[in-house]
């Protein structure tokens, strides 16, 4: 699979200075930790679930969850649980097709883990492995035990030797209290550091971090317009997700709205990006859905250390790709600090000549930009994000 297939290879080639890659569930953790992309959530319970994911991969799609929690009822888990079974049989049934997304099943106890394993059968071919809610250290040591259990002989023959990834949900109220969240982060990080092999990915779950102080962010606010929120987040990179080796991916947190909202602050998108032909109505579409909002929280994830998102609507995925894509400067200012005469540090102009390019303190930004130019490509020169979405947005 690779991110922007789904474009005709026409438009591909006027997009891209270098074209996405190729990645598969085989790739290594680090690639596929950036390649997550926009992670869109689905409930277990939908009727047509596994058309409802091989649609979504055509769309664009490259990681899916299936939720089991939070986004269903109490009563209806046993009913979602052989719907999830019985849709993934059926997909996995399919034979040959087009690619699928990577699938991730957000379970509840550490207990499911083993038993949707353990009843999935052929269809655990499927899986990537499993999204695990409201994480600490005390919680967190019996859902990767349960994870590395639940790889028996037989299932490890049918994933074809490959290993169940995980990915920890932080979203507990210890992160949100200032007394209990330095001591809560580092019991996290001795876990995931323990389980470092099987951990892809760390998950903000914002919304749950909220409800400890009833706090919701309206559709013109980002989360880091919230600033107990904001501190969390700054707390949580700060701690894991070093560039010293020691850190992890950790993604950006979900945006909950997908509908026209009433709005009380001007629009945050800027006329000049979208001044040319129907780069206007884009404009005027994404301010009415309040996707303008979205666009600045996801621009302030990566300034703040985080990479992909959670989304809860297909809506949400075109503009978190189209923003992970690595412009041409990008690119061009990257490719200079790591050329290997330059090892020794010093500062350079940028080659659009318009910043300076200090090589030791910008290496490990370059080298992450490099990682994601990987799996999300790089714009030709002149294109930009509007570029990008509106073409993701017309197929």
């Amino acid at each position: 699979m690779r991110h922007f297939e789904h474009l005709p290879v026409e438009a591909r080639a006027n997009l891209f200075h270098r074209e996405p890659g190729e990645f598969s569930v085989d790739s290594p953790a680090g690639t596929l930790a950036v390649a997550l992309g926009a992670t869109l959530y689905c409930p277990a319970t939908r009727p047509r679930l596994a058309e409802d994911i091989v649609k979504q991969a055509g769309r664009g799609v490259v990681s899916m969850v299936l939720c089991l929690e939070d986004s269903i009822d109490d009563a209806e888990v046993p009913g979602a649980e052989e719907n999830l079974v019985r849709q993934l049989a059926e997909l996995s049934g399919r034979g040959s097709g087009p690619s699928l997304p990577l699938i991730f099943i957000r379970v509840r106890t550490p207990e499911q883990i083993v038993d949707l394993v353990s009843r999935l059968g052929a269809g655990v071919r499927l899986l990537s492995g499993f999204v695990l809610p409201k994480f600490t250290e005390e919680r967190g040591g019996a859902f990767l035990e349960a994870l590395m259990s639940a790889e028996t002989a037989q299932v490890t023959e049918a994933l074809g030797g490959r290993r169940l990834f995980a990915m920890p949900v932080l979203e507990s109220p210890e992160l949100m209290h200032r007394e209990t969240r330095t001591e809560s982060l580092s019991g996290i990080s001795r876990i995931v550091d323990k389980y470092r092999e099987r951990v892809l990915a760390l998950r903000l779950g914002v919304t749950d971090l909220c409800s400890a102080y009833g706090l919701r962010r309206a559709p013109d606010m980002t989360a880091y317009d919230v600033q107990m929120i904001a501190s969390v987040i700054a707390d949580v990179v700060n701690m894991l997700g070093r560039a010293d080796g020691t850190g992890f991916t950790i993604t950006g947190p979900v945006w909950e709205y997908f509908k026209p909202h009433e709005r009380m602050f001007k629009p945050q998108l800027r006329i000049s990006p979208f001044s040319s032909g129907r780069a206007e109505s884009l404009r005027t579409a994404l301010i009415e859905h309040h996707m303008d909002g979205l666009l600045r929280e996801i621009e302030l994830d990566r300034a703040n250390g985080l990479q992909g998102k959670t989304c809860i609507h297909p809506t949400h995925v075109a503009p978190v790709h189209a923003l992970s894509v690595v412009s041409h400067e990008e690119f061009s200012d990257a490719v200079d600090i790591l050329e290997p005469q330059r090892c020794g540090g010093g500062v350079l102009r940028s080659s659009y000549t318009n910043k300076m390019n200090e090589v030791k303190p910008h290496r490990a930004w370059a080298e992450r930009t490099l990682r994601r130019a990987e799996v999300f490509g790089v714009a030709r020169e002149g294109v930009s994000f509007v570029e990008l979405l509106a073409a993701s947005l017309r197929t």
